[in-house]
């Protein structure tokens, strides 16, 4: 942060900060490192215990006890001395070389913005609707763990997600409670004299104010936008009012104040970031702002500043259908845009439209957030293994005659947070066999730590989740029919459901379509028996919401409701509304069984079975995502063939059957066939291997470490190269593209010799490369990849200038004659060291 700059602790300045020791209580408040690390439960516990466990919200248990109450515990010695040793081994931990500083010490790299629409702390800061929040908030976490130099930028919405209540026919309420700042564990940013950090937005005709905030999180600060300033029109504050509400345009607004304001902020702020990670196309618009910056700085045009700050770009794309990606209509950018394209970036509205379509010259096709991040970025990556692969057939229409395997996307597979998801319990185990600092460096010894745990330990430990989730499940499901109008007696008997020694399976996302929440209920009488075996009972806790757009994904929640609500199978399953983070970890910490069920390919990657790893829980789910990477037979179960089938409703039923027949025939059996202990040895074995070789490979720790080495290090040396002397070696760059844009039609192919000797295929190519130097481009020999093998990519080399012709080269090159001769064909792609092929241009020219 910047000298102009500071934090001002409290919002309305009614805080007993006279009080000695209330700063420290305050520091330990809002610093959201108390959501993964519960070092200072015990404080907010002793302060207020019902507001504690209802809220998990220290900045609100801080605010709403009396003055007498907090001076009455810190005149507790003991009390006391405990919150000076957390406040004083939270500045040592900080001050510590974390991973980072150890191994990256003399790394380029100083700072990340990390930019995301959504982020996932804790359920006391609720500006996250799912998984895209989730990854982002995880990985903040770890980026503070591991010392990465990162900061997060986002909005903070007045409302949120919306909550949801389940009314007494089934039916989802949407409801929209207002998120107080004063109640929130956040603190404006407010300049040395007082003045709150705030700046204008032009929008078409009128300008936005916003206000800035800060997020302590461990090392890594968050910075959240809003446009809740009393400057503002009515309409214009509540721009920020809601996530993912609203049309198009509104959502066009939130993606403007986002991209363009969170890069003004950290201008203001005086971060200057090598990197810059977008985490889904919402905060492209940070691609054009950073542009405008360097373009002020170094005096360069548009397409030069864009070419030396896209090297410092990271797009991280979630999204596994065409339909997924934000898409806006030619006469929205124009009328939010075209001034903005015009009088800061000095280009027409076309060219900025050009940069967001598949067809440049088609005026009528929409502007794709997606295709902005691309065109802006240096490196693209998918969240898994198979989204890599999904991602680079969906952007294979960019680079037309490429193969796909080399459209430019790699992946980095997500990972969770670990100590944000483990229950007490978990820590303990783990802290017992693998150290307190487990989740802190490289995790080189938790695999043949954690193995070295006794069959009844593991089962002790999996007993007591168990007892812990039942009797959380029973509560939660008691208010909830309260508040629904149940009867005292339906109220009563809830607080009485399921017993903590069955098999408990879980099932908790997002209620979509693809997602096939219903798939369980596709034979329901087959599901009740399942469920009702009196030798091998089985219980199952539902939770999830649909959007409130979403008319099929709530008519899927009302078919739920409706069969839970038949008498004969109340007993085995309940619905807990309002999916939370909260509820989500009770949820992952306790159950059995997580199911997941999505169409192949469309779950990008799916982080929420991760979260059951470190709690011994165990996954069944579809081949997609993460567990098409993670799964083996000794880990867990796999539904599905690995196979695309779309969403035929016979394949449906199908994958429903071999759903049953795997809870029927595999699953409920293991759990339930124990040893002379009453321990289910072939279960805890499972289990021991699901938690020896998953938790730390899907970690985010493991996530951020690879981030780190394959994007961020590599990005930030580009990035200085690139802008060094005022963007000299971009401008070079940018000629480069404009001599291939000029001449490539040109470029020819001719004679093609080969000759087989001593088991190699000799080649001769001879090529006319038209005006260009043959320093621009390169002639290779290809031939796709075999067996599972990757494509063969063998550079030729310039043997001769052809007699008699300016341009005409002959380009030689060896393969081995183990693929017969036909396999292979040559091509001439751009060639300019440093510049990324064919993210940066997109030109081939094939033989044949």
């Amino acid at each position: 942060m910047s000298e102009q700059t500071r934090v001002s602790h409290p919002l309305y300045n009614l805080l007993p900060t006279e009080i000695e020791g209330f700063d420290s209580l305050a520091e330990l408040a809002l610093d959201m490192s108390w959501s993964w690390n519960h070092a200072t439960d015990e404080v907010w516990r002793k302060l207020d215990p019902e507001l504690w466990e209802i809220t998990h919200n220290p900045w609100v248990v801080l605010q709403t006890v009396s003055r007498d109450r907090i001076e009455g515990v810190l005149a507790d010695p003991v009390f006391r001395k405990n919150v000076d040793t957390l406040v004083q081994k939270r500045k040592q931990e900080d001050a510590a070389p974390a991973w980072f500083q150890q191994q990256h010490q003399k790394s380029p790299l100083t700072c990340v913005a990390y930019f995301s629409m959504e982020f996932m702390l804790s359920e006391a800061l609720p500006i996250y609707s799912g998984g895209l929040g989730n990854v982002a908030g995880d990985q903040l976490k770890a980026a503070s763990d591991l010392g990465v130099p990162v900061v997060g930028v986002g909005l903070l919405y007045q409302q949120g997600y919306f909550r949801q209540v389940i009314d007494r026919d089934g039916s989802q309420q949407a409801l929209f409670p207002y998120n107080d700042p004063g109640q929130l564990p956040i603190t404006p940013l407010r300049r040395p004299n007082g003045e709150w950090l705030r700046f204008e937005i032009v929008l078409p005709g009128y300008s936005v104010w916003l206000r800035a905030w800060q997020v302590q999180v461990g090392r890594v600060k968050l910075y959240l936008l809003d446009s809740n300033d009393a400057a503002n029109y009515p309409a214009h504050r509540g721009i920020t009012s809601e996530l993912y509400g609203g049309g198009p345009e509104l959502r066009l607004k939130q993606e403007l104040l986002l991209g363009i304001g969170g890069w003004r902020l950290l201008g203001a702020l005086g971060l200057r970031p090598e990197v810059c990670h977008l985490n889904e196309g919402h905060a492209a618009f940070a691609v054009l702002e950073r542009t405008r910056s360097f373009m002020k700085e170094s005096g360069q045009p548009f397409e030069v500043a864009l070419a030396a700050t896209r090297a410092g770009n990271l797009f991280t794309t979630h999204t596994a259908v065409t339909a997924g990606f934000d898409r806006f209509t030619p006469v929205l950018i124009e009328d939010y845009l075209g001034a903005y394209a015009k009088d800061k970036l000095g280009i027409t509205t076309q060219d900025l439209l050009a940069l967001g379509r598949r067809d440049p010259h088609d005026a009528s096709e929409n502007f794709n957030m997606a295709y902005l991040a691309i065109r802006g970025s240096g490196s693209i990556n998918g969240v898994s293994r198979l989204h890599g692969k999904v991602s680079r057939h969906l952007f294979a229409p960019l680079f037309p005659r490429w193969p796909v395997e080399e459209v430019p996307v790699g992946h980095v597979t997500n990972g969770v947070h670990a100590p944000s998801w483990d229950s007490a319990p978990a820590d303990n185990l783990w802290t017992e066999a693998c150290g307190k600092d487990r989740w802190m460096n490289t995790m080189e010894d938790l695999e043949q730590n954690i193995r070295q745990v006794s069959d009844a330990k593991l089962w002790d430990f999996r007993l007591a989740a168990g007892k812990s989730l039942v009797a959380y499940a029973r509560e939660r499901l008691s208010r909830q029919l309260a508040l629904a109008g149940m009867s005292a007696k339906t109220v009563a008997k809830a607080r009485h459901l399921f017993d903590p020694g069955t098999l408990t399976l879980g099932f908790a996302r997002r209620f979509a379509t693809y997602k096939r929440p219903n798939l369980l209920l596709h034979d329901p009488e087959r599901l009740l028996r399942l469920l009702s075996n009196p030798k091998r009972p089985v219980q199952l806790i539902i939770a999830g919401k649909a959007h409130p757009e979403d008319l099929a994904g709530q008519a899927m929640i009302r078919e739920w409701i409706r069969f839970i609500h038949r008498p004969d199978v109340r007993a085995h399953i309940v619905f807990l509304s309002d999916y939370d983070m909260l509820l989500s970890e009770q949820l992952v910490q306790g159950v059995d069984v997580w199911i997941n069920t999505p169409r192949r390919p469309w779950e990008a990657c799916g982080t929420s079975g991760m979260k059951v790893l470190v709690n011994g829980g165990l996954n069944l789910s579809e081949l997609d995502g993460w567990w098409a990477e993670a799964y083996t037979p000794e880990v867990g179960w796999a539904l599905g063939d690995g196979l695309e089938h779309g969403d035929n409703p016979a394949w449906d039923a199908l994958e429903a059957d071999a759903l049953y027949d795997l809870l029927e025939q595999k699953v409920i059996p293991e759990f339930y066939t124990r040893d002379e202990n009453g321990i289910p040895t072939a279960w805890v074995a499972r289990m021991r291997e699901s938690m020896a070789t998953l938790t730390s490979r899907f970690s985010a720790n493991r996530a951020v470490r690879e981030y780190t080495k394959y994007y961020y290090l590599p990005a930030a040396a580009s990035h200085h190269l690139r802008t060094a002397d005022k963007g000299e070696s971009s401008k070079r760059m940018v000629d480069w593209r404009r001599s291939l844009e000029q001449s490539w039609a040109m470029v020819r192919f001719g004679e093609v010799k080969v000759e087989t000797h001593g088991g190699q295929h000799l080649f001769q190519v001879q090529v006319s490369l038209g005006d260009l130097n043959p320093d621009a481009v390169e002639v290779e020999l290809y031939a796709d990849g075999s067996n599972g093998d990757k494509p063969v990519r063998q550079q030729m080399k310039r043997v001769r200038q052809l007699v008699g012709a300016v341009s005409g080269y002959t380009y030689g090159a060896a393969v081995s004659a183990r693929r017969p001769q036909t396999d292979y064909t040559a091509r001439i792609i751009p060639y300019s060291e440093g510049a990324s092929v064919p993210l940066e241009d997109a030109h081939i020219l094939w033989q044949r």
